[in-house]
């Protein structure tokens, strides 16, 4: 969908604590922080120009809406053209096998199955 490269997110002096680098990103709230002035050395911050498109923000990867699949009722209200089915973790093997298999009959894609 959205092929653009993001920077990486770099919390700020992340690369001299090493307990800092594994931690995501913070924002620096600083008085002297040079981050936070936006020097351009200092890393770039998540802002609203580095977002996905509107059309393709919250879908699967595989350009799917993702709809979660708890039963065979949830399964009969997907649309195959733009939705894809998530199944749920707590089913058991033998309704997610009737539902698996009902999915194949419909050419429902299944995005865990």
């Amino acid at each position: 969908m959205n092929d653009r490269k993001l920077p990486t997110f770099q919390k700020q002096y992340s690369h001299m604590k090493k307990r800092a680098q594994k931690s995501g990103w913070r924002k620096p709230r600083g008085i002297d922080s040079k981050q936070r002035k936006n020097v351009k050395a200092k890393g770039a911050h998540p802002r609203i120009g580095y977002s996905a498109p509107s059309k393709s923000r919250g879908l699967h990867p595989s350009g799917y809406e993702e709809v979660y699949v708890r039963n065979m009722d949830d399964l009969m209200k997907i649309d195959p053209e733009t939705q894809a089915a998530r199944l749920s973790a707590t089913l058991g093997k033998k309704k997610r096998e009737e539902i698996l298999a009902k999915a194949n009959e419909l050419k429902i894609r299944v995005l865990n199955g």
